[in-house]
């Protein structure tokens, strides 16, 4: 294509700028973390409500953690393995506050793996990083 009538097809197919300022103003995507990241943060017995309901679901408990400048990066580390068929509450609290205790600076995650869809169930922020 030559220069003429890449101008002249430019020229047709151009989109011309709005004559007028957004009154909206100009935003920004907020990075939030997970599907609660909107909320205020949980409360203790809210996230034990969280943890029971992965539990009585069947799904399996998978604690993940990152450092915060990683925090949108498509994967985040493994604390250990996923603990398939656990259903004691207490064990999975124990985890995520040794994970935190062992990466106090790092975002620590609870996901609850569903092995019949082969998806994630449930996926939330327990701690979250300095």
């Amino acid at each position: 294509m030559t220069a003429s009538v890449f101008r002249r097809f430019q020229s047709i197919f151009a989109i011309p700028p709005m004559p007028f300022k957004s009154a909206m103003g100009d935003y920004q995507t907020v990075a939030t973390l997970e599907t609660f990241g909107f909320l205020p943060p949980f409360t203790q017995d809210e996230i034990y409500d969280q943890i029971a309901y992965i539990i009585a679901q069947g799904w399996s408990p998978l604690i993940e953690h990152v450092h915060p400048s990683r925090s949108m990066s498509t994967y985040w580390s493994y604390w250990k393995l996923p603990f398939f068929g656990e259903k004691d509450l207490g064990v999975i609290v124990n985890e995520l506050e040794a994970c935190h205790r062992a990466y106090p600076d790092h975002h620590v995650r609870l996901v609850g793996y569903d092995a019949y869809t082969q998806s994630q169930g449930a996926c939330f922020v327990v701690f979250e990083g300095r």
